[in-house]
């Protein structure tokens, strides 16, 4: 691969030229009933049909002239720098329920994998009964207390959302910080990526994960430098602002947007209720249009004078639709709902019918399953291509949480 291959993202419609998906595997098996709930599923998916669901997506995208990128695939890649290597297990051995003791074997055991081993690994996780090397209870109180099938390297399910864990804001990539403690890690394998994969060779970073939590499906990149981003319990305001200082230091935004959000399973990110599905035009779950608000972060004294230690300026808040096309320097945004019946409504944008994909302005993704709220975006001129999703649905995430854009077309 290539290190000059494009990279960037200027609006959430521009034609998407390159993508990066996780296809599910083993890290999807090792959900059990006990532990669901921590790793952020509401079910146990039925993994090959899983599977089968997100290669029809994938081959989706690959029909529109859409290039594909596995994370798993850039991992193990990437792998092959000892450099990535070394931090890859530093920070899958930091976690303090190891010990000393149990974290050497497991360093240890990590070291001598090869990179699509090792990558496997980090991905799926490892149990106690699957450390190698001679268990020494009587050096390791979590060897002599730990049960056979306790995870010492937990599984990352939540991989399948590549959205998450990195953004490309411009041509910055964002690695993000994960607020809940089940996902922290993924920002971790997507930064060896960034950092150590030879086709990201030299990609300026606008955000780490060692700063104040923000989530990609929070983001949204309405035009050219005007940043939506969700604000609550996954991306926080402290989050948001530290946010709106790096984009404006590194001169990739000149407005970005705070959308307090409720902080419930069905809405945990922005893009569980609104997603841009055209230049002007939204689909947006109906029961929120009108109060959703938006406060406005802008460099005092403007982009061109302005340095990260400079001083912001929030007003509002507004109502977002205002805010946004006011900030997009546009009339009006449009917004397609997900239906006037509220029950439609409430079970479809349950079922991720906000959760879009654009492919092209005017061309979107989306789960057949959202019969009502397809048949409104067409209505109002929007291309609808639906896979079915019933399987891949059960970690509460859509179209646009499964992907994460590399590149896409500017807009003219």
């Amino acid at each position: 691969m290539s290190s000059t291959a494009p990279h960037g993202v200027t609006s959430e419609v521009g034609r998407l030229r390159t993508v990066m998906l996780h296809r599910p595997g083993n890290e999807l098996k090792r959900l059990t009933p006990r532990n669901n709930d921590r790793l952020l599923f509401d079910g146990l998916p039925w993994v090959p049909r899983a599977q089968e669901e997100h290669d029809a997506f994938a081959d989706a995208l690959r029909s529109r002239g859409v290039e594909v990128l596995y994370l798993a695939e850039l991992l193990a890649e990437a792998l092959e720098s000892p450099a990535a290597r070394a931090e890859a297990i530093e920070k899958a051995i930091a976690d303090p329920r190891l010990g000393q003791a149990l974290a050497r074997r497991v360093g240890q055991q990590l070291t001598d994998l090869a990179p699509a081993e090792l990558a496997e690994a980090l991905m799926a996780g490892i149990r106690l009964d699957e450390v190698s090397g001679p268990a020494n209870p009587g050096r390791s109180l979590v060897d002599a207390m730990g049960q056979p099938t306790d995870f010492v390297v937990d599984p990352l399910p939540n991989l399948l959302f590549t959205r998450d864990s990195s953004a490309w804001l411009g041509d910055h990539v964002a690695i993000t910080s994960l607020a809940m403690p089940a996902r922290a890690r993924e920002s971790n394998l997507t930064g060896v990526i960034y950092r150590r994969h030879p086709r990201f060779a030299g990609s300026p970073l606008v955000y780490e994960p060692s700063l104040e939590p923000v989530e990609g499906g929070d983001v949204l990149v309405l035009s050219d430098g005007v940043l939506a981003v969700g604000t609550g319990e996954r991306t926080t305001a402290s989050g948001v602002e530290r946010l709106a200082r790096q984009v404006f230091a590194a001169g990739v935004a000149h407005s970005v947007l705070a959308v307090p959000i409720a902080q419930e399973r069905a809405t945990m990110h922005l893009d569980t209720v609104c997603t841009m599905v055209d230049t002007d035009a939204v689909v947006m779950y109906p029961i929120i249009a009108d109060t959703l608000q938006a406060f406005t972060l802008t460099p005092a004294g403007g982009v061109r004078d302005w340095r990260s230690d400079g001083e912001l300026e929030v007003s509002g808040p507004r109502q977002f639709l205002e805010a946004a096309a006011d900030a997009m320097r546009i009339d009006q945004l449009r917004v397609i709902d997900t239906g006037l019946d509220p029950v439609t409504a409430e079970r479809e944008q349950w079922d991720d019918g906000n959760n879009t994909l654009a492919i092209a302005a005017g061309l979107v993704l989306a789960y057949e399953r959202n019969t009502e709220t397809n048949e409104r975006l067409e209505r109002a001129g929007i291309e609808v291509v639906t896979f079915s999703g019933s399987e891949l649905g059960s970690g509460r995430g859509g179209p646009r949480c499964m992907s994460c854009p590399v590149w896409r077309d500017p807009l003219t």
